[in-house]
């Protein structure tokens, strides 16, 4: 499609959401077979709406067991919406049976003290009722998320259950045409927010400032419905990179990078890294230090096509002992790495010399990732940029078009 707009019209074919939202739900039906499991519940946020196509607000996020969906065999998904909120989703999402919306059973990861058990177990017992409904009640339950409430009540009820977040993640790592036209438009919202860095940034300012700044430039585009982290780091800041900003004040001659991890568009998420000098020109060392960064970033792009191996691009990066003297490559976590994008900010592949090397996953056409490296001075400046792309069966597209050939110099 090739990024034609974000906005709907009847005179261009554009994102089609119902082949979007049927692709999504058959993937994760097929994978959960594939698995021979008769069920999926379901209580990650991304893993909600990659079923249900519905919206978890920010208030609701990163909480398990608010809301939480269950898909059984060839039925339709059942929701379990917090409270009365249900009657919004019969509104906002007609492909869900209205038979299949129901209020959840929350105990707010224990918050709920002795009664935590009371409500777990009417949890339990809503998903034997759904599972008896649909036929797969002798079958396993796959689940993405337990934790200790659930463990005992599941034991109760002679639950059988396993892992359902490797169905899920296998599921979400490969996009369809729909999903790589949310990429795009991820992409192009990125080039957009990094130009208006570039703009507005300037000595004097704070992290903080450009940070609330992005922020605002963010939110005011058509779609957006989160922004997890506009990370704005300056000077010593940036190495050791803290992934962080703060009410340090930017200095000429400093170096600054600012990551969109994540913005968010229609559930589609970014991680784009790209790094700035302010007020000066940078130093020929700083330079040198950002040249080597580059190369290791595009000889890991070069590496990648169908059929290619995670191995095989994180091989293409020194060891952390090569590059800064580390003992283990656990020390430079996250320095040399790639990871997946979708609704979550990290889908299949994640891509490190940490289990890479010994735990290899094919690259298959469909899957959308992003790559990224770093390099600098402990406590003096670091450099840092990423490329998201979109792996097709004869090329690689990348995605995120700011430049990256240099260091960008804001004076």
């Amino acid at each position: 499609m090739g990024n034609f707009g974000i906005a709907g019209v009847d005179w261009q074919q554009r994102i089609n959401w119902d082949r979007l939202r049927k692709y999504r739900l058959e993937r994760a039906r097929e994978k959960m077979k594939a698995h021979n499991l008769g069920a999926l519940l379901l209580m990650y946020d991304e893993n909600v709406r990659y079923v249900t196509s519905t919206l978890t607000p920010g208030w609701n996020r990163l909480k398990p067991g608010l809301r939480y969906a269950l898909l059984c065999g060839d039925g339709a998904p059942v929701l379990f919406e917090q409270g009365d909120i249900g009657f919004q989703i019969q509104r906002h999402a007609p492909w869900i049976p209205e038979e299949n919306i129901r209020w959840s059973y929350a105990w707010i990861k224990g918050a709920a003290g002795p009664a935590s058990r009371q409500q777990v177990k009417k949890f339990t017992d809503a998903i034997v009722k759904e599972m008896k409904r649909f036929g797969v009640a002798d079958q396993t339950l796959g689940v993405d998320f337990v934790d200790i409430n659930m463990l005992a009540a599941f034991q109760e009820a002679k639950l059988k259950w396993v892992d359902g977040m490797t169905p899920m993640m296998e599921a979400r790592a490969i996009k369809n045409v729909d999903e790589q036209e949310c990429m795009r438009i991820v992409g192009a919202i990125g080039d957009a927010a990094h130009w208006e860095t570039m703009r507005f940034l300037k000595p004097g300012l704070t992290e903080n400032q450009v940070t609330a700044h992005i922020m605002e430039f963010l939110y005011n585009i058509p779609g957006m419905e989160d922004v997890e982290d506009v990370i704005v780091s300056s000077g010593p800041n940036t190495w050791p990179n803290w992934r962080n900003f703060s009410d340090r004040i930017i200095r000429p001659g400093e170096i600054v990078f600012m990551d969109l991890a994540a913005l968010t568009w229609n559930g589609y998420k970014s991680c784009y890294y790209r790094t700035y000098c302010v007020g000066k020109q940078p130093t020929q060392e700083m330079k040198d230090y950002y040249a080597t960064a580059l190369k290791w970033l595009y000889d890991s792009i070069n590496a990648v096509r169908p059929g290619a191996t995670t191995r095989d691009i994180a091989l293409k990066w020194p060891s952390a002992k090569e590059a800064w003297g580390y003992e283990e490559e656990d020390q430079a976590a996250a320095n040399l790495w790639g990871h997946g994008l979708g609704l979550a900010q990290y889908d299949q592949p994640v891509i490190s010399r940490i289990w890479s090397l010994d735990h290899p996953l094919e690259i298959r056409p469909g899957m959308v990732f992003a790559l990224e490296t770093q390099h600098g001075k402990k406590y003096e400046w670091g450099v840092r940029i990423e490329e998201m792309l979109i792996v097709h069966e004869d090329r690689t597209e990348i995605i995120s078009n700011f430049p990256v050939e240099e260091i960008t110099v804001v004076v």
